[in-house]
């Protein structure tokens, strides 16, 4: 199978400011390579070309990243105010955003919280992938969250497989990858930080798909839900077995979740205001927080 043409484009969200697109996998968001390819951005670029931003170098503002790899949710600006208010949600941490993925074998635990340092590899002939803290050539590693809940057990191609929502609570390079590897359940097709079955041979994507988005800008609330690409329906090799916890339900749940107050503090366009609880935030706390701010970066967690 290959990447879906340009003229193919799924918008799952669309307002004055904002579209969310359901990108395919194996397509890059945007190229300066000099010979044609298939990107995100011409997608755009043929379906709204009366919205593209002549003041941007590709014609739309990307508030965020998805590997080339991965599918799923991913959010366009169409204005510079617009990409402002969305910067500072992800900023602010308050941005939503959960993924689906086949990982290999069965996961136990059907609740876990992941929280391995991850840094750059400087391994020679790795120089482009990232590793978790102890491991040789690990550099600079920062805290990395990732809650996982499991699905679905199952097989693939005859490989016993899990299906599971990966929620990441920081946004490092690869992230969701790296740990789930570390796990010892790396995401199936995943040939950076996994390796292929006997078996399977080679899968025709790498099973990580964005699903669910929330940014709570202080005008709108931007929310997208993505259909599930991992059913039986879409690929004969996909075989569960055992329900463990169901889709539908987690949705409720994401949808349901308040949102972390704004700096300001005044509620977003998502949540319903309730009383703060909380006691003053202290010089100490502020400064910590600050310098994870002064660190982070738009970098794909996935």
């Amino acid at each position: 199978m290959e990447a879906g043409p340009v003229e193919s484009l799924s918008v799952v969200y669309q307002s004055q400011d904002f579209l969310v697109v359901n990108k395919h996998w194996d397509l890059r968001i945007d190229s300066r390579m000099w010979r044609e390819t298939p990107t995100l951005q011409k997608q755009l670029r043929l379906r709204f070309p009366e919205l593209a931003d002549p003041d941007t170098y590709y014609g739309f503002r990307f508030c965020h990243q998805l590997d080339f790899s991965t599918s799923g949710a991913l959010c366009v600006a169409l204005n510079k105010a617009a990409a402002g208010s969305a910067y500072k949600c992800f900023k602010e941490r308050r941005v939503t955003k959960a993924y689906l993925a086949l990982v290999r074998g069965h996961v136990q635990e059907s609740r876990m919280t992941i929280n391995y340092a991850i840094g750059r590899n400087s391994t020679e002939g790795r120089a482009h992938t990232m590793c978790i803290e102890g491991t040789q050539g690990c550099e600079n590693p920062k805290p990395s969250v990732t809650e996982l809940v499991v699905l679905e057990h199952g097989l693939y191609a005859g490989d016993p497989v899990s299906k599971v929502l990966l929620q990441p609570l920081t946004g490092r390079t690869h992230q969701l990858r790296v740990h789930c590897s570390a796990l010892s359940h790396p995401v199936v097709g995943d040939l950076t930080y996994g390796q292929a079955s006997g078996r399977e041979d080679q899968p025709f994507r790498m099973m990580l798909h964005a699903f669910y988005l929330r940014i709570p800008t202080h005008t709108e609330c931007v929310e997208a839900c993505t259909p599930d690409p991992f059913v039986p329906t879409l690929d004969a090799c996909w075989s569960p077995h055992t329900l463990v916890r169901s889709l539908d339900q987690l949705v409720q749940v994401l949808r349901a979740a308040p949102d972390p107050e704004p700096a300001e503090g005044s509620p977003g366009p998502c949540s319903t205001p309730t009383p703060s609880t909380r006691p003053p935030e202290t010089e100490a706390q502020r400064a910590s927080c600050l310098q994870w701010l002064s660190e982070w970066t738009l970098e794909p967690d996935n």
